[in-house]
């Protein structure tokens, strides 16, 4: 069964910068503005900052201004894994749009088979759907992990190669598959 769902977010979607220039983010200020998680793609330049709805957006903004989108997510669905409770330095986020005429298909598709099985993968933290109105990619399943190895694992891998994924998964648009690595905002 799902969890309760969060309260929205705020995303900050930007490129890392060079090397030389990332020691130029203010981490402790980002999470004393209000950012709760920043991830870095684990390859390319991606990054992903996640604030609660009520942060300071004015001060994330501009403590990085290198973000080139601010989207607010809707919660949709989310579920503790078969890790809960353990740290999640991986965070394995799929981003996409959907035809329109398949889109109550992908929802339960989604909500009924695919997260669920996902979440029950060894190693996974949390698995969790969010909708990000008016914009495109409109939906972020997000997939915290313990271990970056449950991500291509057997069983992973199993939900990802039935049936009903088969049917969906042409429809997908604009798809954005991205692995990403917790920065620690604070020195702990």
């Amino acid at each position: 069964m799902a969890e309760p769902l969060r309260e929205p977010l705020l995303l900050g979607w930007f490129r890392w910068p060079a090397e030389g220039l990332a020691a130029a983010l203010d981490l402790p200020a980002l999470h004393a503005a209000g950012a709760s998680a920043l991830y870095r793609a684990v390859e390319g330049d991606d990054a992903r900052l996640y604030a609660p709805a009520g942060a300071d957006e004015a001060a994330l903004r501009l403590l990085l201004p290198a973000a080139t989108v601010w989207q607010p997510l809707q919660p949709l669905w989310q579920r503790e894994g078969e890790a809960a409770g353990q740290p999640a330095p991986w965070h394995y986020v799929v981003a996409t749009d959907v035809l329109a005429e398949h889109e109550a298909d992908f929802n339960a598709w989604y909500e009924t088979e695919h997260a669920p099985g996902l979440a029950a993968v060894p190693g996974t933290v949390r698995a969790s759907r969010w909708l990000a109105p008016g914009a495109s990619p409109r939906y972020h399943a997000c997939y915290d992990l313990a271990r970056r190895e449950a991500f291509g694992s057997p069983p992973w891998l199993a939900v990802r190669a039935t049936d009903w994924s088969s049917q969906v998964r042409p429809h997908f648009r604009n798809t954005h598959r991205t692995m990403y690595r917790q920065v620690a905002l604070t020195g702990g």
